[in-house]
């Protein structure tokens, strides 16, 4: 059974007249006649009864008819539903982000996202870029927006740059460096300092530690958190040192909280897009595509 031939029995049942069924198909009289009787040879029933002056539907044709426009709708969706995802217009992406990505990055990308390709569905989660890498790994991400590039354990990740973070001190409104201009790296041996264990956000701790370790120093590290928000707490409440990403000093910040970036030498850290090689499907496409206008945005703001 050919779809042409059912759209030419809907066509002949709806109009009741070969010949305007014939105009309304953009085809002859006698096509339109060969593909109903066709459609007729093969369910070995008439479907339409035809006479020289009246064109009527048999009990069959109008039983077969309400089945008929069912069948023909189901294989226009298909045939849509297919073509949309083929485009990427259709689809569902598990997208994972850190907090800085979450503040810069995700409202405008998926804005972008959601004006382009209204039918993808996302699937959002917070976390450090450790977790994320993980979670790339084990297949439950299909992005994750984080610092450094990794590897997913089989193979090296697709990534893109988005922009590059500064890291600065992350101390309360009344700690003896919140009115500072910058922090020499040096001086991080010398004041409480709370810092994330490695595995948590491997590329940005390793900034950090480069580049103290090039001022010839090492942090006073006295409590390990990995919670950034119970790190804003105690940072606010007590006169700790953390540390923190930035595009500018004058985003603003929870509690009160102020970052003086760190220089001598300054460490930064790459937010990038990571992806999966075996992942890399038409809605991945479309929501790399979204982070382009971001990603120019961001980049302007740090030029």
């Amino acid at each position: 059974m050919e779809t042409r031939h059912i759209e030419a029995f809907l066509a002949v049942a709806d109009e009741l007249h070969f010949g305007r069924a014939a105009a309304r198909l953009h085809l002859t009289q006698p096509s339109v006649s060969q593909q109903l009787k066709r459609l007729e040879r093969h369910l070995g029933v008439e479907l339409v009864s035809r006479s020289s002056r009246v064109v009527q539907l048999t009990p069959a044709g109008k039983a077969f008819r309400a089945d008929a426009q069912r069948i023909l709708g189901e294989v226009h969706r298909a045939t849509s539903t297919a073509r949309e995802i083929a485009a990427g217009r259709v689809g569902n992406i598990s997208i994972g982000f850190n907090g800085r990505a979450g503040q810069l990055i995700m409202p405008r990308s998926l804005a972008q996202l959601h004006a382009s390709y209204p039918n993808i569905t996302t699937r959002l989660s917070s976390g450090r870029s450790g977790p994320q890498l993980a979670a790339l790994a084990r297949g439950e991400l299909d992005v994750g927006l984080l610092y450094g590039r990794g590897s997913n354990g089989d193979g090296p990740l697709l990534s893109r740059q988005l922009v590059p973070m500064r890291i600065g001190a992350l101390v309360g409104h009344g700690h003896m460096w919140a009115n500072r201009s910058s922090i020499a790296i040096r001086e991080l041996a010398e004041l409480p300092c709370v810092m994330f264990q490695r595995d948590e956000s491997p590329a940005m701790y390793d900034a950090i530690m480069a580049a103290a370790e090039r001022a010839g120093v090492f942090p006073r590290i006295v409590e390990y958190m990995n919670d950034s928000v119970s790190t804003e707490i105690i940072v606010a409440a007590r006169p700790y040192v953390g540390f923190a990403s930035f595009v500018s000093i004058d985003e603003p910040r929870s509690m009160g909280l102020k970052v003086v970036p760190l220089v001598d030498p300054e460490p930064v850290v790459d937010l990038q897009a990571a992806w999966r090689v075996d992942s890399a499907n038409e809605a991945v496409q479309a929501f790399l595509e979204s982070l382009d206008a971001t990603r120019k945005y961001l980049q302007s703001t740090v030029d």
